[in-house]
């Protein structure tokens, strides 16, 4: 059974300080969704209100049609996985050791750890490309290597539900196309649900099934990638004037930004 995520009249936010604002948002179960937005417009908060792990101030997040702050926490991290924007390993700990981490929510207490369990660690680095750093310290890689690594985290963790916040960051234009491939084939594989926020938005328009563009803490559009991404939604939601045209790849919407400058005068 795919597990259902959705949010209803949520709003979220720091102290007084309103960021999410009567959102509700069904993440359409077994499909990709990007979420898009501007600098400090919501999606992280949303993110992390959608994982329980910032309370709502009003409104609800169910998983299953259940209030998520009502479920015990190992059931919630046996369906649904964060990979949060900053994440920050204990210092000293291997990747491994790491990504071995998102095995806890599916064991026992005392229980002993088997190869079943040593397979699917194995599997979730081999699938990021980090196999041969399985025994390096997490502190001394790469900003990109890391990234690759809680990534393999998330995938050892086998949730029905998958939340990334920007999850290509500090990778460069190679890796983040492996790891959002890398993602739709988890996708397409296993049916799991994925929402992840990305910035570049010609990406987000390619791999994704249903789009969300946030405003100012509400739903601005969503639904495919054609009926979001428009010019003038574009121009609302960014403050930035850009034609759209057919990306000849995958036929999805692609961005071409105006500047002031390299605009052709023919």
């Amino acid at each position: 059974m795919t597990t259902s995520l959705t949010t209803e009249s949520l709003t979220l936010g720091y102290g007084t300080r309103p960021v999410v604002t009567d959102l509700t948002l069904t993440l359409p179960t077994g499909r990709i969704t990007t979420i898009v937005g501007a600098n400090a417009c919501g999606k992280s908060t949303l993110l992390r209100g959608m994982a329980r792990l910032l309370p709502a101030d009003s409104g609800r997040v169910l998983l299953d049609g259940a209030d998520i702050h009502a479920m015990p926490t190992k059931q919630v991290a046996r369906r649904l996985g964060l990979l949060p924007q900053s994440p920050i390993a204990p210092e000293g700990i291997t990747v491994a050791e790491l990504v071995a981490q998102g095995r806890h929510p599916h064991r026992r207490a005392f229980a002993r750890w088997t190869p079943g369990e040593d397979a699917i660690v194995a599997d979730a680095l081999e699938a990021t490309g980090v196999l041969d750093l399985a025994d390096r310290v997490v502190d001394e890689l790469s900003g990109g290597q890391r990234q690759r690594v809680w990534i393999a985290l998330a995938l050892a963790q086998q949730t029905e539900v998958l939340l990334l916040d920007e999850p290509t960051t500090y990778l460069d234009v190679c890796h983040q196309v492996e790891v959002l491939d890398l993602l739709t084939d988890l996708n397409r594989s296993r049916g799991t649900t994925i929402a992840m926020v990305l910035h570049d938005l010609n990406l987000a328009a390619r791999y994704a099934d249903h789009m969300v563009a946030v405003h100012h803490g509400t739903i601005h559009a969503c639904g495919r990638a054609e009926e979001v991404l428009t010019e003038e939604t574009v121009k609302v939601v960014f403050g930035l004037d850009a034609r759209v045209v057919e990306d000849p790849t995958s036929g999805r919407p692609m961005i071409l930004p105006l500047g002031r400058h390299h605009v052709r005068h023919d």
